[in-house]
């Protein structure tokens, strides 16, 4: 029985993650890749729900659980903008652009948490902030790395850059590579219409 990593996201368009590669070009040549593992463009998307190691037998449960989840939940537009870190600017350990959502975007982040602990996927400690994970910190980086990170976001200015309209629940699976992890889609529940 192979075990799959998996998670639950929303999918961004494209366009949208050809836009944020592009409004961070000069944070990415400022921060090398020795300093920050860079989220490649396409990889870019809005996790609801990181699973871990789902074994086949609960691939139903989970393919039913978004197939209800997404018929309780209206689709909705989610706009790209702004810039930050986690857990703060003092100590940078996850780069991100930001997103603005409607009061939709949390329900059904929290009904996603809830559902998946019931079928015993444990609940995540911190509350959801919606975010777009676009660079992870390395480990051994020093005060004065942490300062250059720091000075390097405050001069990225990420304005709007635009909307995707979310109609749909996914589950990806993760395999993690040589060259960075690799997603694929493995099921997508349709979210009700407006």
């Amino acid at each position: 029985m192979n075990l799959v990593r998996a998670f639950i996201a929303l999918e961004l368009p494209t366009f949208l993650q050809d836009a944020i590669q592009t409004a961070t070009a000069g944070l990415r040549k400022k921060l090398d890749p020795d300093l920050v593992r860079w989220t490649p463009s396409h990889n870019v998307h809005l996790t609801l729900k990181f699973l871990g190691d789902v074994s086949p037998a609960n691939m139903d449960n989970l393919k039913q659980m978004l197939i209800m989840e997404g018929a309780q939940h209206p689709a909705f537009d989610l706009h790209v903008e702004g810039i930050g870190s986690f857990p703060n600017p003092k100590r940078p350990r996850v780069l991100w652009v930001g997103l603005n959502a409607p009061a939709v975007l949390p329900s059904l982040a929290h009904a996603i948490e809830t559902a998946s602990a019931r079928l015993g996927y444990p609940a995540e400690e911190r509350s959801f902030s919606p975010h777009l994970t676009i660079g992870r910190v390395r480990q051994n980086a020093s005060t004065t790395d942490l300062q250059r990170i720091r000075t390097a976001l405050e001069e990225t200015k990420v304005g709007d850059l635009g909307a995707a309209h979310i109609d749909a629940i996914n589950l990806f699976k993760s395999d993690l590579q040589p060259g960075g992890s690799v997603y694929t889609r493995l099921f997508s529940a349709p979210l009700t219409k407006k």
